[in-house]
């Protein structure tokens, strides 16, 4: 049986000695989270996620959810009891606006505390997760009517909350969606349409479920230009905030996925169901992003979530299982064989799982801590390049650490072995649940394009200039150490390639955009490379700080880091090569010879 115990010590670095969150105790939100409060919190959470969430993670994958004759939908068994404890305790309201119930703390805690239910059982924390970005989209766009009605159940996730882009006939394209919205003489719309794998469409859990429908208002322009979004509940909301009537939607199936079994994945059909406009006519893809935005960091989550449950199983199973003896001689030798954990390639497998984990999450913290310093920072140079940096790392966020966690997984399951791939050990489900992170909220090869074609050139450059600004900072500001000199070294060659192959994009990609697609892959994992390298190196900085600390979590810190350098890092002149090698490897083959 699987097991998970959240790296409370790991986190507990991470926003108290890396981030320092304590020094914006003056700011908004964070004056509301005092480190002996957040510790608490970090506490409890865990608590709750190895206790009540954990346990039926493996029987929810089993189970699965079952649609019913009349469209509704039962989730796994458990699922509504911890739901219900979920709510009680008032996880929901960690983030949520003082307005609307929530107790206003930071999004760097709130991400924290979503790693520990989502490795614990992902397909459980996607429901309040699509709720959130529900709620940030009303946040963002709804009339001051709207955010009374529907805020305050949704905040404490009473009522739960989805996204309805994808249909049948488009994904990622979404100017050709078809589902319409027709204007009625009250202000509302009349929505029609199918909506296909909307996750958490239809479920038991909760009272109501307000669902963000994009849709066209008849006479709109063709494509995106001609897209709304509107507010349209499961069931109509009376004026006093009681339940009305069913709407006139109904979830019509169930997807019978690969992973996630234990989240309802529905096509829902909208039959002139009631809806309500949000924001203006025609703008709804902007309100929308609004949500995939917070959904992509989320999502980049779930891959450091699968990432981390993967590896804990991976390290228990080779310190317990014995195979071969050591190539050195026996390190176990009373018995048969010695534990497979002495073999140095079944050691590279668990150590690229533990250095990505780790990187990955500091990466995710400190992108979270700049999401909290946009919203609430009072200085304006600070907001600024808060906001840049969301708008150039979310896609590396989103892809290159889902791409990594699901390598991570599939590592896990190779350590495991014949019995990686029979399902009772959970390995299997890492692999399969950490899949569909790379495919939805944006396909990675999309981010990747994002990031080219968009991200780059945005406000001049000017996004990327201040990162690579801050690399040159640091490394400067932290010289002279020789224990530390390894690390600077190493982010100094991620940073002189990101420059060479940036500047390589510019002068290439304009000339001809199929060089910039066909680099975009490579481009964010070298970014994402140097991410990692710039968070190891201010980990490294922090654990050798400590001199010679009694506490083994130092040491073991830097030698996890010393891999990262000695073995994951170099691939940076892997991408690099291939950015350089530009778009006539991958076009000149006429269409008919594939």
């Amino acid at each position: 049986m699987p097991t998970y115990s959240p790296p409370v010590r790991d986190m507990k670095f991470l926003l108290n000695e890396v981030l320092d969150i304590s020094q914006y105790g003056h700011l908004p939100r964070f004056e509301e989270a005092p480190r002996d409060l957040a510790d608490a919190i970090l506490e409890e959470a865990a608590k709750f996620a190895e206790g009540v969430l954990q346990p039926i993670n493996l029987s929810g994958d089993e189970e699965g959810c079952t649609r019913n004759d009349d469209g509704s939908v039962t989730t796994p068994s458990g699922f509504k009891d911890a739901f219900d404890q979920f709510v009680e305790n008032g996880w929901p309201l960690m983030g949520a606006e003082e307005q609307y119930g929530g107790q206003n703390l930071p999004q760097v805690l709130g991400i924290a505390v979503s790693e520990m239910f989502s490795s614990a059982n992902q397909s459980f924390a996607m429901y309040p997760g699509l709720t959130r970005g529900a709620v940030e989209a009303i946040t963002a766009g709804g009339t001051p009517e709207q955010k009374a009605k529907y805020l305050p159940k949704m905040s404490s996730c009473e009522w739960g909350g989805t996204m309805n882009l994808t249909e049948s006939h488009c994904g990622t394209d979404l100017g050709m969606l078809k589902s319409k919205a027709v204007p009625q003489a009250d202000g509302s719309y009349k929505i029609t349409g199918e909506k296909i794998f909307i996750s958490s469409g239809e479920h038991d859990l909760t009272d109501n479920i307000i669902h963000m429908v994009l849709a066209r208002i008849e006479g709109a322009p063709a494509g995106t230009k001609g897209i709304s979004l509107f507010i349209v509940p499961k069931v109509m909301v009376n004026e006093d905030g009681s339940l009305g009537e069913r709407n006139s939607m109904i979830c019509s199936s169930i997807e019978h996925k690969m992973g996630i079994h234990g989240n309802s994945t529905c096509t829902l059909n909208f039959d002139e169901a009631t809806g309500y406009l949000i924001g203006e006519e025609n703008k709804g893809l902007r309100l929308m992003f609004v949500m995939m935005n917070a959904a992509r960091l989320g999502t980049g989550m779930q891959g450091l979530c699968q990432a981390e449950a993967a590896y804990q199983n991976a390290s228990a199973y080779a310190k317990d299982r014995i195979q071969g003896r050591s190539l050195t001689g026996p390190k176990n030798p009373d018995g048969p064989a010695d534990p497979i954990i002495v073999h140095p390639d079944v050691r590279r497998m668990l150590l690229e799982q533990k250095a990505f984990a780790e990187g990955a999450r500091a990466f995710l913290y400190w992108l979270s801590l700049h999401n909290t310093l946009e919203d609430v920072s009072d200085d304006e140079a600070t907001k600024e390049k808060a906001g840049d940096y969301m708008a150039l790392l979310t896609p590396v966020a989103k892809a290159y650490v889902t791409d990594g966690g699901y390598k991570s997984a599939t590592n896990a399951q190779q350590v495991f072995g014949g019995h990686g791939y029979i399902e009772e050990t959970g390995a299997s489900q890492f692999v399969r649940d950490a899949r569909i992170a790379m495919i939805y909220e944006g396909a990675n090869g999309v981010q990747a394009l994002d990031l080219v074609g968009r991200k780059l050139a945005m406000h001049g450059g000017r996004p990327l200039f201040s990162f690579i600004a801050e690399l040159d900072a640091f490394i400067a500001d932290n010289g002279g150490n020789a224990e530390l000199d390894p690390f600077l070294d190493g982010l100094k060659g991620a940073r002189e390639a990101l420059n060479e192959s940036t500047t390589w994009l510019m002068e290439n990609g304009l000339t001809n955009f199929d060089n910039a697609g066909a680099g975009s892959h490579d481009f964010l994992q070298l970014l994402g490379l140097t991410c990692l390298s710039y968070m190891w190196a201010k980990m490294a900085k922090v654990a050798l700080a400590q001199g010679d600390s009694d506490d083994p979590y130092y040491a073991n810190k830097l030698h996890t880091g010393r891999f990262f350098l000695a073995r994951m890092l170099p691939d940076i002149g892997s991408h690099l090569a291939k950015i350089k090698s530009g778009a006539d490897p991958l076009m000149a083959m006429a269409e008919d010879g594939f």
